[in-house]
C-alpha cells in the first residue's frame, strides 16, 4: 500500500462532517452495536454502519455464500462463493476502517452465548433470517432486560418497514404477541406486525416465487439498500441521542415502488383491531392456504 494511501479516522469519515460534529464522530467511533444475521440486511447494515464511522461491532452468523445470494447481498460475489459470511463482512468492515474492533461469532446468537453477544453494547440490530423466531424473541428479550435499544428494518418488495423497540416501551413481545401460538401462527403475527401498512402487497407478479415450505421469497437489492438506509439514520439518532424516532407500537414504512410513506401507530400491536383483520387475511397464507380461505 502507497503511504499515500494510509488510513487516518478523521480523515476517513471527514464527509460525514456536517452531517454529524466532530465530537460526534468522535463518539461513534466510540459505540458497539450487535447485528445478529450478515444475509441481506445484516450485511448491509456492517457496510452501512462501517462507513458511518463506527468502529466497534459484534457479529453472528453461521452461514455460507451461495449463488443465490448475489442479486441482493453485500458480501455475496463469485469470489466469495463458499466464503463464511462473518469472515467475508468482517474482511470488509476492516478494508473500510482497519482499527475497526470485531468480535465474531461464527456460531451464531445462541442462548448460550447471548450473554457475551450483546455485553457491552450500546445498540442492537436484527438481520435474522424471518422465520427465525425463537431465538430472535430471546435476543430481544434480553436486550430489554440489558436497556439496550433494538431496531430491525425488514425489506419488503421494493420498499421497508421499520421497527425500533425502546427497551422502557412498549416490548417485542407484546406487540407481537407471539407467546403460546402454534409456529404458523407465530410467522402470520411476525409478519402483520412487521408490516401493517403492507405497501408491497400490490405488484407482487409472481406470487409462486414465495415458498413458505422451503422458508424463501422473493427480495431485491434495492429494499435491502433502503433498510440499511433508513436503518443506518435510526441507528446514529441512538448512537448520538438526537432526533426523533418513534419506538413500537409506532411502525414506518416507504415503498420506492408505490412512491408511498407511512407511519402506523398500532397501540396493543397485534391485539389492535388493524391489526386482527391483516391476521384473517395471512393466516391462510401461512397455513400453506390460498388468502381468503376458511380457517
Amino acid at each position: 500500500m502507497s503511504t499515500h494511501f494510509q488510513f487516518d479516522y478523521e480523515r476517513a469519515f471527514l464527509r460525514n462532517i456536517g452531517w454529524t460534529t466532530s465530537a460526534e464522530q468522535a463518539q461513534l467511533r466510540g459505540r458497539r452495536v450487535a447485528i445478529a444475521g450478515l444475509g441481506g440486511v445484516g450485511g448491509e447494515h456492517v457496510h452501512t454502519l462501517a462507513r458511518l464511522g463506527v468502529a466497534n461491532f459484534h457479529l453472528s452468523d453461521f452461514d455460507e455464500f451461495d449463488v443465490h445470494n448475489l442479486n441482493r447481498q453485500a458480501g455475496a460475489f463469485m469470489s466469495t462463493m463458499g466464503e463464511r459470511k462473518l469472515d467475508v463482512l468482517a474482511r470488509m468492515a476492516r478494508d473500510i476502517n482497519p482499527e475497526v474492533d470485531i468480535k465474531a461469532f461464527p456460531e451464531g446468537v445462541r442462548e448460550d452465548n447471548l450473554d457475551a453477544f450483546l455485553d457491552g453494547v450500546d445498540l442492537y440490530i436484527d438481520g435474522l433470517d424471518f422465520f427465525v423466531l425463537a431465538i430472535r424473541r430471546k435476543v430481544f428479550a434480553a436486550c430489554r432486560a440489558r436497556g439496550i435499544p433494538a431496531i430491525t428494518a425488514a425489506p419488503l418488495g421494493m420498499g421497508m418497514s421499520f421497527l425500533y423497540f425502546d427497551p422502557k416501551g412498549m416490548s417485542f413481545e407484546d406487540y407481537f404477541r407471539l407467546e403460546g401460538q402454534a409456529e404458523a401462527e407465530q410467522y402470520a403475527r411476525f409478519a402483520v406486525g412487521l408490516s401493517p401498512a403492507m405497501l408491497n402487497r400490490h405488484y407482487l407478479v409472481a406470487p409462486q416465487a414465495v415458498n413458505l415450505a422451503e422458508r424463501r421469497g422473493p427480495s431485491t437489492a434495492m429494499a435491502i439498500k433502503l433498510c440499511a438506509g433508513f436503518l443506518g439514520t435510526a441507528a446514529l439518532k441512538l448512537l448520538l441521542g438526537r432526533g426523533e424516532l418513534p419506538a413500537a407500537p409506532w411502525s414506518l414504512h416507504f415503498d420506492a415502488y408505490q412512491l408511498q410513506f407511512k407511519r402506523c401507530w398500532r397501540p396493543g400491536g397485534n391485539a389492535h383491531p388493524l391489526q386482527r383483520l391483516l391476521l384473517r387475511f395471512m393466516r391462510p397464507i401461512f397455513a400453506g392456504r390460498s388468502p381468503g380461505s376458511q380457517r
